[in-house]
């Protein structure tokens, strides 16, 4: 359980239908993505939509029933490219702050274009995945298609690191939440980055029992977690922000400011966290990346400065576990540091307890 987290502050949601008959397709169907109610996805020249969560059930009618037929799209040709795609890229330059509304296609500050998939204030394309998706147009003969950088750590060692994981903590996931902070994982010598990595995933082991849990289990805790003195309060229930997710978010005040960082109204969604794989990683990723919690740096901070795994430790759960507090669980967090670093070819280095 994280304690004491700071209290100051998924995957992209593909393109709304067309009620036209030949409405433009959404982007293709990936056995390996995961889509969440309302999410859609264009498969032998149809659109279909999600009804709830799902990955590797080929949209039809069949099956479990989770795909909805939007119709044809592309005019029947099974193309792929969203709406004014393959147009001109003439599109404005985002700006931060300025008010959007669903289908805007804006050039942001990297060159790629991004579409609106919701309406938003301006949230920053690269971090709100929740309210933009990447867009491709083709005018005067440029493609500006985002491309995602490869992750440290592969699909592969993930499963060995987590034999036993729960199926929401998807490999996929976290590599689709891994845009909301891009300095992870890629910030100095390639051992750093895998150290860095193995730390994170140490620390989430931790957490969740391997990623086995994805709520807190001791539900008699839950009511404790709403700190009624903040001026927004618990519009979701007083027992609604109990811990979830791979970093375990608890306390009203820290959905507030993981979901304000992340452009996702988890105050009031809270169950996002729980029920959508992307969500849940980008909020480790916040925390990582961000707090400092009862510590004196970030956990990301802490790995790329050479600080230690044992200052990450200490980011977490400060004084709960560091400075004897307990030895016992401090040895866990080590022991699956070490065995994740193995995993990855890199040496553990030094300063590894708290």
């Amino acid at each position: 359980m994280v304690a004491g987290l700071a209290t100051a502050a998924g995957f992209a949601v593909l393109l709304p239908m067309s009620s036209d008959a030949a409405a433009a397709c959404a982007a293709p169907y990936a056995a390996s993505q995961v889509y969440t109610g309302g999410m859609s996805a264009s498969y032998n020249g149809h659109n279909w939509s999600a009804k709830w969560w799902t990955q590797g059930e080929t949209p039809s009618t069949g099956g479990t029933g989770v795909w909805a037929d939007q119709g044809a799209c592309g005019g029947g040709g099974g193309t792929t490219t969203p709406p004014g795609g393959g147009g001109s890229c003439d599109h404005p330059a985002w700006v931060q702050g300025r008010q959007y509304t669903t289908g805007d296609i804006v050039k942001y500050t990297n060159g790629n274009y991004y579409v609106a998939t919701h309406d938003n204030p301006g949230y920053d394309p690269t971090i709100s995945t929740w309210f933009w998706s990447p867009y491709t147009c083709t005018g005067g003969g440029s493609t500006s298609t985002p491309k995602p950088g490869g992750f440290v750590v592969s699909e592969a060692q993930f499963n060995q690191m987590f034999p036993s994981r729960n199926p929401f903590y998807t490999y996929a996931g976290l590599t689709a939440a891994l845009s909301a902070y891009p300095g992870f994982a890629t910030t100095g010598s390639d051992t750093v980055k895998k150290q860095e990595a193995a730390a994170f995933l140490a620390n989430v082991s931790h957490e969740t029992g391997g990623l086995v849990h994805i709520v807190e289990q001791n539900t008699a805790n839950y009511p404790h977690y709403c700190d009624s003195s903040q001026p927004y309060g618990c519009p979701a229930g007083q027992a609604a922000y109990y811990g979830r997710g791979p970093i375990q978010l608890s306390w009203n005040f820290n959905y507030k400011a993981a979901g304000d960082a992340l452009g996702i109204d988890l105050l009031h969604n809270p169950n996002l966290v729980q029920n959508d794989p992307a969500v849940a990683w980008k909020t480790g990723l916040w925390y990582w990346n961000t707090q400092n919690g009862p510590g004196t740096m970030t956990p990301h901070n802490a790995m790329v400065n050479g600080r230690g795994f044992g200052e990450t430790i200490r980011s977490i759960n400060g004084s709960l576990e560091c400075n004897g507090g307990n030895p016992a669980q401090v040895q866990s967090r080590v022991n699956s540091y070490q065995s994740f670093t193995s995993i990855l070819g890199v040496p553990a280095g030094s300063n590894l307890t708290c």
